[in-house]
């Protein structure tokens, strides 16, 4: 599992918000929207099996929205005492906006409020643009993960690993 910013080949224009933003559990009716983001946001995308499968082991998934819009989403699983991030996905008109950073703490408000005392993830090696983000958030790089992400041809990626003390 991978927790992923994209970095796109040019800057976005601000998108134009409704007045009214808030967080909402992903369900189904908004799958179809997150599949889509998905899609342009990354070379390896999710897939519909790979969300329900995180919805039905009952993991932390939730929306962004903007009005009815989705602006981001994140899924993240607890352990023990840790809770580690999968995928954080700001969509690509709405990147370069801070949005990320509202995912980010609103991730870490759940983690600490289920007694979570780390958060963990893991971002590809090339994701310069999300290793930035993450470390202004105050993950530190702890390790790699070996040709851990699919890649083009059939080739594999490293991973960096980053932890933050909650």
């Amino acid at each position: 599992m991978n927790a992923r910013l994209q970095d796109p080949a040019a800057p976005q224009a601000p998108h134009a918000l409704p007045p009214e933003v808030r967080l909402a559990p992903l369900s189904l009716e908004r799958l179809d929207a997150v599949l889509g983001i998905e899609k342009v946001a990354y070379s390896h995308p999710w897939s519909r099996g790979n969300f329900i499968d995180t919805l039905a082991a009952g993991y932390q998934a939730q929306v962004l929205l903007g009005g009815d819009e989705v602006i981001g989403y994140y899924v993240a699983m607890l352990g023990v005492d840790e809770a580690h991030l999968l995928n954080l996905t700001v969509a690509p008109a709405f990147q370069r906006q801070g949005w990320a950073r509202v995912l980010l703490d609103a991730l870490g408000l759940w983690a600490r409020g289920r007694g979570a005392q780390w958060l963990w993830l893991e971002v590809r090696v090339s994701n310069l643009r999300a290793q930035k983000i993450y470390a202004a958030h105050g993950f530190q790089r702890v390790g790699v993960r070996k040709r851990y992400y699919p890649a083009a041809a059939g080739t594999r990626e490293d991973a960096i690993v980053m932890s933050l003390r909650l």
